[in-house]
């Protein structure tokens, strides 16, 4: 194994796990993840962070997906912890192994920053949503000041490579718009603790349209 993938294959999912855990960011998780009803699909399952904030009594089925081998086993162990039968499988967003309109809900959260395909794997996203479904977002991204989106701009091709394919200056909300979702914003800030460049955070709701 050579030293860039033994660097995302095992160092990568270990920072994920501790960095999207840090209080301020689990506090915007809980804006969207409890909200999610009926058929769940969560992409970007890996930690099993977000498990831990679905409320059981609302939720009729889990599914989830990610590409990394050791964000699955964290996702795995939290399902058991859970103690619900949930579907967890490895894959990308871009080719998403469920079929049309399989889930009345989508959780999307710190992820889409790092797939390799972002109008792709929202196009995904939408098609497994049943009509009027809904994607519950939160992600960093591009930032509102034009300095520091420069920045973002020229610091992506280096904090991409470390960080497993991790891109700071894609848009969250507009993109998610794009897509053919109606957006409904929760929140949009900086986070307050870290690098600007690193801090841009937007969260909401976005329901299928059409």
């Amino acid at each position: 194994m050579g030293l860039a993938r033994w660097w995302d294959e095992t160092v990568v999912p270990r920072i994920i796990r501790c960095g999207c855990a840090q209080a301020p960011i689990m506090e915007i998780r809980k804006d969207v993840v409890p909200l999610a009803t009926g058929c769940v699909f969560e992409l970007g399952c890996g930690g099993g962070i977000n498990q831990q904030l679905l409320d059981p009594a609302r939720i009729e089925s889990y599914a989830g997906l990610d590409p990394s081998g050791k964000g699955l086993d964290y996702a795995r162990a939290a399902a058991a912890e859970k103690g619900w039968d949930a579907d967890i499988r490895q894959g990308v967003g871009e080719d998403i192994p469920f079929g049309d309109e399989s889930f009345d809900t989508v959780v999307c959260t710190f992820t889409l920053c790092s797939v390799h395909d972002h109008g792709r794997t929202l196009s995904e996203l939408r098609r497994v949503l049943r009509p009027g479904g809904t994607l519950f977002f939160a992600e960093h991204g591009r930032a509102p000041d034009a300095k520091v989106a420069r920045f973002q701009e020229r610091i992506d091709p280096v904090w991409s490579k470390v960080f497993g394919n991790c891109h700071l200056s894609r848009p969250v909300t507009s993109a998610v718009a794009v897509a053919g979702f109606a957006t409904e914003p929760t929140g949009a800030r900086y986070m307050g603790v870290g690098p600007r460049f690193a801090g841009w955070m937007e969260w909401g709701r976005a329901v299928k349209t059409g």
